[in-house]
């Protein structure tokens, strides 16, 4: 069949030829560079899945971070977190989410294995900083006109993502870069996926899930008390309690609920929120953790916890930080809350003052130590922000690469 249809009988085309005859100019698209065109600045962070290198492009001069995707294990081919990744961030185009500029590969010599598969590196714009990064540079002090920028950016950017039905999964500081020019981008999108169900609507909230996804994401001091409990039918909502913890974050200069286990993480935002009930998380006691458990009555103390960053922020807080999932505040309603138009006013992102380099490395140069940041779930941090040792590129308690839905 490939004689007679594909091959040089009867006039017919070999695939070679075909190609050669149909190939688009070289100049119509971008392909894979080498390594060899960056020059390599230096290491901005590593851990289980990857490393990260300050690089300039040999071609424009321009500043990029290269991530390196590790192979664990060759046989089971390209990871399929990494694959995820590269497509939705070359779907994506916001000022607030980071950008893939590139695709690098790096060959193995010769003389070292023929059999070694290529190490393949996302170039992305360099950022200066991490937010986590920044927050932890005892150098560095947020104004609440910067803390309103870089909240605004984030829920813009969330915004965009949700309208475009992704899911990001791993919303925390670490994975959240800031340019000195007060640019904030979303990064790390290797847990991020598209999902089914309705667009987020204003005053609706999350409202309900459509279909089943694994509970198994986002970092576990970001982690909604939902998928604690295992919710596995949810929302954007799981998103917006991750932009709660950062915003109560860059109040404080600190995560606001570090737990040790995931049963003390569930115990400390009900002390910070209140026990669930049936009318602040209806439907609590029917979800797979909810069903043996039996949290001790607590009042909320965020109100008095975050007295005095002032009424508007405590308000915001609690909107963000709400048990119930279908009502908890979306990026829509968020961008309008009053906190944003109280005085003092949010600051012009170009009027933020530039600091220095504040990335995981330069954690560890800041306090002598190696940063104490929980375990994130597998598979993610390839391609975005980089987490402290034990968090950096998907260490720690979460799914495999094979079971992520």
């Amino acid at each position: 069949m490939a004689a007679t249809t594909y091959g040089s009988e009867n006039g017919a085309l070999s695939p070679r030829s075909f190609a050669q005859q149909h190939q688009r100019p070289r100049d119509s698209f971008k392909g894979c560079s080498r390594i060899t065109d960056y020059e390599l600045l230096g290491k901005l962070g590593e851990g289980t899945f990857g490393e990260v290198h300050k690089a300039r492009s040999r071609r424009t001069g321009a500043l990029v971070a290269l991530k390196k995707i590790i192979m664990h294990n060759e046989k089971d081919g390209f990871p399929i977190t990494a694959l995820r990744e590269i497509k939705l961030l070359k779907l994506l185009s916001h000022k607030n989410v980071l950008r893939l500029e590139d695709m690098a590969v790096e060959h193995h010599s010769k003389m070292i294995d023929k059999r070694k598969r290529p190490i393949i590196y996302m170039a992305t714009p360099y950022m200066d900083h991490d937010l986590s990064g920044l927050l932890d540079n005892p150098s560095v002090t947020f104004t609440i006109p910067q803390i309103k920028c870089y909240l605004l950016q984030l829920l813009q950017g969330l915004r965009y993502l949700h309208e475009n039905k992704i899911l990001h999964r791993d919303m925390k500081a670490a994975n959240l870069l800031i340019s000195n020019k007060g640019i904030l981008q979303i990064a790390d999108f290797g847990l991020a996926r598209h999902y089914d169900g309705s667009v987020p609507q204003a005053g609706r909230g999350g409202g309900e899930g459509k279909r089943e996804y694994t509970s198994l994401v986002v970092t576990r001091w970001y982690r909604p008390p939902e998928l604690l409990l295992h919710l596995k039918r949810y929302t954007t909502a799981i998103d917006m309690w991750g932009v709660g913890c950062v915003f109560g974050e860059m109040l404080t200069g600190k995560p606001i609920l570090a737990g040790e286990s995931d049963a003390h993480q569930l115990d400390i935002i009900f002390d910070l929120v209140g026990a669930p009930t049936e009318e602040t998380m209806p439907g609590w006691k029917q979800l797979p953790g909810g069903e043996s458990l039996t949290p001790r009555p607590r009042p909320a103390s965020l109100a008095h916890r975050f007295r005095e960053h002032g009424t508007p922020a405590v308000s915001l807080l609690k909107e963000l930080l709400q048990l119930n999932w279908r009502t908890r505040i979306n990026a829509i309603d968020a961008l309008e809350h009053p906190y944003f138009n109280t005085p003092p006013h949010p600051a012009r992102p170009e009027d933020i003052p530039t600091f220095e380099d504040s990335h995981e490395l330069d954690r560890r140069k800041f306090h002598d130590r190696k940063a104490a940041l929980p375990p994130a779930p597998k598979g993610g941090t390839v391609g975005g922000a980089f987490d402290g040792p034990n968090v950096g590129f998907g260490s720690g308690d979460g799914c495999g690469k094979l079971r992520l839905s």
